[in-house]
């Protein structure tokens, strides 16, 4: 239990806007062992083994010869990998970075049916539970950050009691050209501009792919690997450098990348990969953010996903690195935090998305339904820096928000030293009148990846559902908060050498109370090799397990998740 300290920072007016060196030919993977893996704390029951899957699938290039512009460039990017630019660091070491079960899967897997070890899948996950995940198509031949891998997509559809897993790439832009070619052409975004030489460099030869006619980064360059979003029945898979790319879901549970999206021409920039969808008004909310001004930009779209005029913010006056907000009923919440752009580090070789301790946080405050900035509020808030929020809700005397958020105390180590990185989350509320801002820690753990059953998105809730990490960008279990109480009530560890992922939350049918559903999860065991799906009580202390399912292959550990129910998934065929 933590101590329900509360930190009072002084009062203040709120201020408004007037003031590795690796061949890149695809090889396949050693199929999995058939070894079945039983959690030490449960007792399984065996069922009949699923027949055998079939082969994966792999996506036979186009292109038999290199063109003599493509052997320069290449040529030319060797050297910078090796001699120039090569990956000295160790988060940028692809065989540091690419170790264990953060190793990419080469090929995809077709729906195959899986086999369940333990217990029986409810009705209530009948639908799919999709994550998404860097995967790069090629292995990389310099430097290479967890964040730079091409989105692929793991869902495990769920009908009457059965499963098939399906695994394949977000056929973005940057993959297919890549694929057709068969061999990387985009520079990878957070490992290869990390010093003023290597900058120059890469960006000459992108240049040069450029005018040959290589790509054209005016069809997008992102990668759609962080996230998931369903709104105006429409399924996206996200990524924040890049347009969303519209994903559908066969009956069988095979993945479809439908193509880019742009909101019938109002979208022509980037969008967060962590929209915020209102589940009693069907309204998502959304915003970008950017090197140059303005530096943060909101937007909105109504239950039809038609997009709304954007809201520019230039009281939003650095750069920041802007990953994720949160809504309540009446506004939209920011963090301007201590991370940022900085392109003038690159001349010391470091990253141009780096820390700046003068810096102090601050949170902005804009009505949801803002027209424009007029109305956004900054608040000082030092020491606060969050990358993820969880929920917000106004309090009922009118003038105060609830923000629930991960704070993360050693904010210099997140890009570079995940292992490193100790996120704490916090309660922090907010008088918007008088500026008080005070502060509560909800628990010591290293805590991230924070879900919450979403019928509460923006509004008063009391639960919230988090992954341990051990350290990140490991997840060795989940916990249970009571946010009014301001203390755990359930957890549950993996097991030794077993890590999962974000957990996510799926409200049982017919439920009444807040926990009433299943938290869900991949997991793998790094001592079998074997990945299992996951499905816990909510509502349990110890978050007793309700389903257990052998996966038939691997999949690697990534980012986030969403459940997709059944009627959702039929919504998308129309």
């Amino acid at each position: 239990m933590v101590p329900k300290l509360i930190i009072i920072t002084c009062k203040q007016p709120p201020t408004s806007i007037p003031s590795f060196n690796i061949s890149s030919i695809k090889t396949k993977e050693k199929p999995q062992t058939t070894q079945t893996q039983t959690l030490k704390t449960t007792t399984t029951k065996t069922k009949t083994s699923p027949p055998p899957p079939p082969p994966p699938t792999t996506t036979t290039n186009k292109k038999t010869e290199t063109s003599l512009p493509g052997l320069l460039f290449n040529t030319f990017d060797d050297i910078i990998n090796n001699f120039i630019d090569p990956p000295i660091k160790p988060a940028l070491d692809p065989k540091h970075v690419l170790s264990q079960n953060f190793a990419p899967v080469l090929t995809e897997l077709p729906p195959t049916q899986c086999q369940i070890i333990q217990g029986t899948l409810p009705p209530s996950l009948n639908g799919a539970y999709i994550r998404n995940g860097p995967n790069p198509q090629f292995l990389p031949r310099g430097p290479y950050h967890l964040f730079d891998g091409d989105g692929m997509l793991h869902a495990i559809k769920i009908s009457n009691g059965e499963a098939t897993l399906c695994s394949r790439y977000v056929k973005t832009y940057k993959y297919k050209t890549e694929n057709e070619a068969g061999y990387p052409l985009f520079p990878n975004v957070f490992s290869g501009f990390n010093s003023l030489i290597a900058s120059a460099a890469r960006g000459s030869i992108t240049a040069a792919r450029v005018f040959t006619g290589q790509y054209n980064p005016s069809n997008g360059i992102g990668l759609a690997n962080t996230s998931l979003a369903l709104f105006g029945n429409r399924l996206f898979a996200l990524g924040e450098s890049d347009l969303p790319y519209e994903i559908n879901l066969t009956p069988n549970g095979d993945i479809q990348t439908i193509g880019r999206y742009d909101f019938n021409g109002k979208l022509s920039m980037s969008m967060t990969a962590h929209p915020k969808i209102d589940a009693d008004t069907g309204e998502a909310f959304a915003f970008r953010y950017g090197p140059i001004p303005p530096f943060l930009t909101y937007f909105r779209f109504d239950s039809n996903g038609v997009k709304h005029n954007d809201v520019p913010v230039f009281s939003m006056t650095t750069p920041s690195f802007l990953h994720d907000f949160a809504i309540t009923k009446k506004y939209a919440v920011f963090a301007d935090i201590q991370l940022g752009m900085n392109p003038l580090d690159m001349i010391s070789g470091g990253s141009p998305v780096g820390s700046d301790p003068s810096k102090i946080p601050r949170i902005g405050i804009l009505p949801r339904y803002a027209n424009d900035e007029k109305k956004m509020k900054w608040f000082n808030v030092p020491g606060f820096n969050i990358v993820h929020a969880i929920n917000a809700w106004d309090e009922e005397d009118g003038k105060t928000v609830t923000l629930i958020a991960p704070n993360i105390l050693s904010v210099e180590h997140t890009m570079e030293r995940l292992d490193l990185v100790h996120a704490m989350i916090e309660k922090v509320k907010i008088n918007v009148e008088t500026g008080i801002v005070s502060r509560q820690p909800l628990s010591a753990r290293n805590l991230d990846f924070a879900v919450i059953n979403s019928d509460f998105m923006g509004k008063r809730n009391r639960f919230v559902y988090a992954a341990i990490g051990n350290p990140m960008p490991k997840i060795s279990g989940v916990v249970k908060i009571d946010v009014l109480k301001g203390e755990e009530v359930g957890c549950r560890m993996f097991g030794e050498g077993c890590y999962g992922g974000e957990p996510f939350f799926v409200a049982r049918e017919g439920g009444v109370e807040e926990d009433d559903g299943y938290l869900v999860s991949y997991m793998h065991d790094e001592k079998k090799g074997e990945s299992r799906f996951l499905v816990m009580d909510a509502k349990s202390p110890e978050f007793d397990i309700v389903a257990e399912v052998k996966l038939p292959r691997r999949v690697p550990y990534g980012f986030h998740g969403l459940f997709v129910r059944e009627s959702d998934i039929r919504k998308l065929s129309l």
